[in-house]
């Protein structure tokens, strides 16, 4: 049986996500709830659950202050909210999981599923630690993502990805100090994602940070020269869109 617990102040929320539990995750087992950060806090470090559901807004603050001021964060979280798009992107970047209200059921099944699988593999402090720093930055932009294997959670910094590519179902990071690492999602996720963040999506396959690039090449139908001279594709309909870019930063230098 799963240990869970739920934060969530509003009522018929909490009551649904109850019946839905009861009825379709016979694995989980529910040991409490709360509506506030208080006891929120008391009762996870009494009932030590392995997952823990958690809306972003209660009574007395928010979920992020009891995670802050925890010791030892060794369950497996979700997210339960209707919170502004800025901090679900955050959200996205630390690779933690969430679910946005209203809550469709199959969706918290899956959620649930998913993490039963986990649990024993995912480190939520160091997903945390990330989703906190970028919620955290004054400029808005977000300064760490988290990459997850198979065999390991990353915590990285985005300005140090130099290129992005896809391998079919996969997609590998490059990095400025010469490591590779890939992950098992697609890379529209984080073309979605960087978008933002000085990247840009130069190829079907291909994503560049534009902090990274030393030239563009215009014969053989052009492509860029990154700083450590790796060569990536640019495609014909997203050429212009990058001369645009690279004019626009020669201006602003000048």
């Amino acid at each position: 049986m799963i240990k869970t617990y739920i934060i969530e102040d509003e009522q018929p929320t909490l009551e649904a996500i109850l019946v839905i539990l009861n009825t379709n995750c016979k694995n989980v087992q529910v040991v409490g709830a709360s509506d506030n950060v208080a006891n929120a806090m008391d009762d996870i470090q009494k009932y030590k659950p392995e997952l823990v559901l958690a809306d972003i807004n209660i009574s007395g603050g928010t979920s992020f202050d009891i995670f802050e001021n925890l010791d030892n964060i060794n369950f497996k979280l979700i997210f339960i909210t209707a919170f502004e798009e800025y901090a679900l992107k955050a959200i996205k970047f630390a690779a933690i999981d969430y679910l946005v209200k209203p809550i469709d059921p199959l969706e918290l099944i899956e959620a649930v599923q998913k993490a039963a699988q986990s649990i024993e593999k995912e480190n939520t402090q160091v997903m945390l630690q990330s989703l906190l720093l970028n919620l955290g930055s004054k400029e808005k932009k977000f300064e760490q993502i988290v990459l997850k294997t198979s065999e390991s959670i990353y915590l990285v910094n985005v300005k140090d990805i130099t290129h992005i590519e896809a391998d079919g179902s996969y997609t590998k990071f490059y990095f400025n100090d010469g490591r590779k690492i890939m992950v098992s999602k697609v890379i529209k996720e984080y073309d979605e994602m960087l978008s933002d963040s000085g990247f840009l999506r130069v190829h079907q396959s291909h994503m560049i940070n534009l902090g990274f690039i030393d030239r563009f090449e215009k014969h053989d139908g052009g492509y860029v020269v990154l700083k450590d001279e790796t060569i990536v594709p640019v495609s014909y309909r997203k050429k212009e869109s990058l001369l645009n870019i690279l004019e626009n930063i020669g201006k602003s230098s000048a």
